[in-house]
Order: structure tokens, then C-alpha cells, then sequence
């Protein structure tokens, strides 16, 4: 995981990469969830920052020691920068060593991505549905509640789903199961694959 460091003790809005995802995410979408969303909790991260004693951490290192508000907001801002760096229009797809793992821990592709849309789906209120490594190498999905994410379990994230409702409810009202099938096809391999 590239994790992200402050600059002059406060932390950066993170860039998209793009519009909108065509018909999967649309820019009215993220208009609200990166340009709204995601600049609150960048915005009140910042606010909290001075005097924390973690102005100068890395932003899951700041996740790993906080707790409260700041937790909340520094584990959003990590969370929604590792959710939105991982599209693209132009995907790569998924590679041979990724490929490999996925079907060592899961059986196969199909069985490891219906088992993340599962856990998406049945993650009650709002949260996140991960698939990190642990620290014997192993991949493993994780049903994160509201701003929490891997980094706390000890676990390095390499690709998330948003199931908060903001990330989905104007494309797909409440049809949660259907974004999470949507997203396959904007994930970009090549950015999961460099979080190993």
C-alpha cells in the first residue's frame, strides 16, 4: 500500500483520476462523493491534526494511533483515497501472480469475487468490504465497520468496495448487490497489484 504522507503537517485532497466511470460510477456521483464527502473528512482531518502529536505521521499511521474524531475522519480519508485510486477507464487487467493468489485462497477468481460482493452486500449499516494480506501472506476479505479499515488488524489492504450509501445511492438507489457487481469492470489490476 502506498500510504500518504502530510505536507507542512496536514494532508492533501487526494486527485481523481478521472470524470466519471461511465455508466458504473457517474460524475454526478463523484461529484458528491469525492468533491463533498471525501473533502469533509480531508477538511476536519486537518482541522484536528494540530496539537495531536501525529502531524507528521503517515495517514495510516495516524489511522493505527487515534481514535474518535480523528480516527473517524483520518480512516475515511485513507479509506476513500485507496477506493478511488483504484479505477480507471482504462484498466489493466488482472495479472498472472494476482490471478495465482486469488485462486490459492479462494479457489478460484469467480469464487473469491463472489464472496467479496457477498460480504458487501450483507455488511449491515455502512462500511467497507476489503481484501488485505495478512502477515503470513495470505489474502483475506474483512467486512470493515463506518471508518475503519485492515491497517488496524494488522492486515495490508489492496482493494476496497465503499458500501456507504453515498457511494452508490444515485446510480443505484438501494440496488447495493448491483454496484458491487458493477465495479469489477472499472477496477484497475495493475494499481491492486502494486499494494502487494
Amino acid at each position: 500500500m502506498r500510504d500518504i504522507m502530510p505536507v507542512n503537517g496536514l494532508f492533501e485532497m487526494p486527485t481523481l483520476p478521472y470524470e466519471g466511470l461511465g455508466d458504473i460510477i457517474s460524475k454526478e456521483t463523484l461529484s458528491f462523493h469525492h468533491g463533498k464527502h471525501l473533502k469533509a473528512y480531508v477538511d476536519n482531518l486537518n482541522k484536528m491534526l494540530p496539537g495531536s502529536g501525529m502531524e507528521n505521521l503517515p495517514l495510516s499511521e495516524v489511522v493505527k494511533k487515534s481514535e474518535g474524531g480523528l480516527f473517524n475522519n483520518a480512516g475515511q480519508v485513507l479509506n476513500h483515497a485507496m477506493y478511488f485510486e483504484q479505477f480507471s477507464n482504462q484498466t489493466s487487467p488482472m495479472g498472472e501472480k494476482m490471478k495465482v493468489l486469488l485462486e490459492r485462497d479462494f479457489g478460484s477468481v469467480e469464487a473469491f469475487k463472489k464472496e467479496f460482493e457477498q460480504k458487501g452486500a450483507t455488511l449491515f449499516g455502512s462500511g467497507w468490504v476489503w481484501l488485505s494480506v495478512d502477515a503470513q501472506g495470505k489474502l483475506v476479505i474483512t467486512q470493515q465497520k463506518n471508518a475503519e479499515n485492515p491497517v488496524t488488524m494488522g492486515l495490508s489492504p489492496l482493494l476496497t468496495f465503499d458500501v456507504w450509501e453515498h457511494a452508490y445511492y444515485l446510480d443505484y438507489q438501494n440496488r447495493r448487490a448491483d454496484y458491487l457487481t458493477a465495479l469489477w469492470q472499472v477496477v484497475d489490476w495493475a494499481v491492486i497489484e502494486s499494494r502487494l
